[in-house]
């Protein structure tokens, strides 16, 4: 008996080494074991969250007890980033003979069983059904969590269900603190009286760790810089320091979100637009519908193939995903890309150049304000933007009228979509509201 004990001693041991613990950040070290509930990981930009999450991922699977359901919003999304970080973190640390991992869903199976399962929320018949290898998942992490809603915090309870009594089930979310409006601040963090300046909060139903870019011993020095440059109070508030995004000067606040699935059949009257994306920015493809009558556009994701919001994109990959979601019907793109254009053209898209023009941003802005915006539930990216979407301001914190360069890839197919309503609408510059009298100002297309 008493060898039997050690054997399993030396087992968790080496589960427990599968990382050595100086490959993570000592501000994450007492969080491998804490077994709290439901535990939030927050904070700014670069601090290091999924990095530590993917890791204890991979040791509590390494020591035979624990599956992992790793989720976002939107399945699409999860191969570009927590996929990744868990794939990264297994070759980093040389446990590829340890892993085995499906090309097709990034699943990580054990050598013992015991598995990290990746699934979107908006994959409802694969969430319902979804089960690991062996045993019942014991863990649910959600990264960018503040993209969810309660009711879908509530199904995932669901998930974990069963297995071994002995065994602590865990939910945890990961994200940064975009907006203080968010549901997840209500629920957790405005009930214990979190403070900005607060960095913990421990119990044994709920843990909290804020964490900002000095906590990332293995951040580069001009990661670093960039955070600290920051001079919108917003960004330097959410991304740098870590605390709760207050907005003000938000540009659109005409929209609200809906289920469209049921109604895509009746969306007939078709605007599309494209922003083109790089490798740290995404394109972002707008479908919409308008409502005219009503003054009503409506946004929202494919059926099939979800919204599409996605760096590192080659044309000819945008070019199908355009294709599929749209066939032969026009979209319109930034014009400042002439080439991608054309390429898009020689895949068989029928894509067009944006007019814009002098005040073009502007013009746009203030015509889609006019509108009433609804965005369907899985649009994601679009969301963000609207959300966060503001104007600069003056040293003295006032509004000024010009836009913040930043949020605003959909925001931007969106106008494009809408370029020749606009130049039909002819709007009165001098009676819109929030923009003041323009002297001696010509439309960009009269």
């Amino acid at each position: 008996m008493i060898e039997g004990l050690a054997r399993e001693a030396a087992k968790q041991t080496r589960a427990l080494n599968s990382i050595p613990l100086d490959a993570i950040n000592s501000v994450y070290l007492p969080y491998l074991t804490n077994l709290a509930r439901i535990q939030i990981f927050f904070g700014g930009a670069s601090s290091g969250k999924s990095v530590f999450l993917a890791q204890r991922a991979i040791i509590d699977v390494a020591r035979g007890k624990r599956n992992y359901l790793v989720c976002r919003k939107v399945g699409r999304t999860l191969r570009g980033s927590v996929v990744q970080e868990v794939r990264k973190a297994i070759y980093d640390n040389g446990l590829l003979d340890d892993f085995t991992i499906n090309k097709t869903d990034g699943t990580a199976t054990h050598r013992n069983g015991c598995q990290i399962v990746f699934v979107g929320l908006d994959d409802v018949e694969k969430l319902k059904s979804i089960t690991p290898a062996k045993g019942a998942f014991t863990d649910v992490w959600i990264e960018e969590a503040t993209e969810t809603d309660r009711a879908e915090i509530k199904q995932l309870f669901k998930r974990q269900r069963g297995g071994d009594p002995k065994v602590r089930k865990r939910l945890t979310l990961s994200f940064n603190p975009i907006l203080q409006s968010n549901w997840i601040y209500d629920e957790y963090f405005s009930k214990i009286g979190w403070a900005n300046d607060q960095r913990e909060y421990k119990s044994e139903e709920l843990s909290i760790l804020k964490t900002i870019y000095t906590d990332n011993k293995f951040l580069t020095s001009d990661d670093q810089r960039d955070l600290e440059n920051e001079t919108d109070k917003y960004y330097r508030d959410v991304y740098t320091l870590g605390l709760w995004g207050i907005l003000g000067n938000v540009i659109f606040t005409n929209w609200r979100i809906e289920d469209l699935s049921d109604r895509h059949d009746q969306f007939t009257n078709q605007r599309n637009g494209l922003d083109f994306g790089f490798s740290s920015s995404p394109a972002a493809i707008c479908q919409s519908h308008y409502d005219r009558n009503h003054k009503t556009i409506y946004v929202y994701a494919d059926g099939r193939r979800g919204e599409f919001y996605e760096t590192g994109i080659t044309n000819n990959v945008l070019a199908d995903e355009i294709k599929a979601r749209i066939g032969r019907n026009w979209i319109t793109c930034d014009s400042a890309e002439p080439k991608s254009i054309a390429e898009l053209q020689g895949y068989g898209v029928n894509a067009q150049a944006a007019q814009k023009g002098k005040d073009s941003v502007n013009h746009g802005i203030q015509w889609l304000k006019q509108q009433t915006i609804i965005v369907d539930v899985k649009c994601v990216g679009a969301r963000k933007e609207l959300l966060a979407y503001k104007w600069k301001e003056d040293a003295a914190g006032n509004a000024t009228e010009t836009p913040v360069d930043k949020n605003n890839h959909f925001i931007d197919a969106l106008r494009y979509a809408y370029e020749e309503d606009m130049i039909e609408s002819r709007i009165d510059w001098d009676s819109v509201e929030g923009l003041g009298h323009v002297e001696d100002y010509k439309s960009p297309w009269q």
